[in-house]
């Protein structure tokens, strides 16, 4: 038997506008921007809706239609499933089908997208707790399987995971980790007891989630019998195959005009015609065999930029400034009982804000600016500061 757990993620942020020192103490609208302008949270999301999410979505359902093997897994942010409540909600009503026929699995994590393991562990546990409501309300399940914010992973997240019964998680299968052993097999995190650890065979999933447009990559253009190939081949190291990429891979990163929802199309019915080949969720990848082996990450992996750290996050001054001062203010904030201010407070913990600051440049730099809704680092951080002002201003009036 011979398996490709295929999880996407689906995230877009609430972006703050372009707030200026002068909005400071006199507009609160952080969010509110128009129609016109880069930031616009509604324009940006109906834009996606129609590139990528309405296709994909249909994609996957006709398939998992047309073949009851085909099973793939999604995560879906808190700031996501908000917007497409307000401005696409039959996305909502298609993913609740595709929930319905068990062919398809919601993966647990963050309800803001944030980074808060790493700053504050309270916020982090209020936040998947409110992921895992807010889930359970729209699709009427609970996650049984855990990812971090950007596959931001290390020993201390798997012990808490595994703590709160979690049967798997999962994290980048990055070489400088890995060594020898390949991300094809299910492993046990270290000084866990229970929990399974799903590492992505980042090489095939990128293949796809970065390289199939690009016409000076020497593989160029990415066939199915080629991939097919390669998975073929792949599987000589293990016969679990973990493709983790963003949702938005299908129609926004990857154009329609690439030809990547015709490569996915055809990929699945091949896959599955091939003699004892499937697709499994998250949950269902846990259950094929036992740990092969045992992994420490005591430094924290994720699946970004060059270096697989939190360096687009967390490299540079402004940065690691903002992030102080931001979770500093949790426990007054949550202390007013403000359902308005925790809301706002807790936007700003999007891991996207820190990203729109990052200095990188060199081969991530193209990348960084392509997810920026702002101008330069520098700007996405004024305005992040001129909003941590407004709502200090706002708090001290509850004082």
């Amino acid at each position: 038997m011979r398996a490709i757990c295929l999880y996407l993620h689906i995230h877009q942020p609430i972006r703050y506008r372009e707030y200026s020192i002068f909005d400071v103490s006199n507009n609160s609208d952080y969010f509110n921007d128009s129609w016109n302008s880069k930031q616009s949270n509604e324009r940006i999301f109906k834009k996606v809706a129609e590139k990528s999410y309405h296709p994909m979505l249909d994609l996957i359902e006709k398939n998992i239609k047309k073949y009851p093997d085909f099973k793939l897994s999604l995560s879906i942010t808190g700031t996501w499933l908000e917007q497409a409540e307000k401005w696409d909600y039959s996305l909502i009503e298609q993913i609740k089908r595709l929930v319905e026929t068990k062919q398809v699995e919601i993966v647990g994590e963050t309800y803001y997208h944030s980074l808060a393991f790493f700053f504050d562990q309270k916020e982090f546990e209020d936040q998947v707790k409110m992921h895992d409501e807010k889930i359970f309300e729209l699709f009427g399940v609970h996650p049984k399987v855990f990812r971090n914010t950007e596959l931001a992973y290390n020993d201390n997240l798997a012990k808490w995971a595994d703590e709160k019964d979690y049967k798997g998680i999962l994290a980048e299968g990055w070489d400088r980790v890995l060594g020898w052993r390949s991300p094809n097999y299910i492993y046990r995190p270290t000084g866990c007891k229970n929990i399974k650890l799903l590492l992505k065979n980042y090489r095939l999933s990128d293949d796809i989630a970065f390289r199939f447009s690009n016409r000076n990559w020497s593989e160029w253009p990415l066939t199915v019998p080629k991939y097919m190939n390669w998975l073929d081949m792949d599987c000589l190291r293990g016969n679990l195959i973990n493709l983790f990429m963003d949702f938005e891979t299908f129609g926004e990163h990857q154009w329609k005009d690439t030809g990547i929802f015709d490569f996915m199309d055809n990929l699945i019915p091949k896959w599955l015609g091939e003699y004892e080949n499937k697709f499994v969720t998250v949950s269902e990848a846990c259950d094929l065999s036992g740990p092969a082996d045992e992994i420490s990450m005591p430094e924290t992996i994720t699946w970004a930029d060059m270096e697989r750290d939190l360096s687009a996050w967390l490299s540079n001054s402004m940065q690691n400034s903002a992030m102080k001062d931001l979770y500093a203010m949790r426990n007054d904030i949550l202390a007013t009982g403000d359902d308005k201010l925790i809301s706002d407070w807790r936007k700003m913990t999007t891991s996207d804000h820190p990203y729109a600051m990052c200095t990188k440049y060199w081969n991530d730099g193209d990348v960084h600016a392509y997810f920026s809704a702002y101008s330069s680092p520098y700007e996405g951080f004024m305005y992040f500061m001129n909003v941590l002002r407004d709502i200090e201003y706002r708090l001290n009036n509850k004082k």
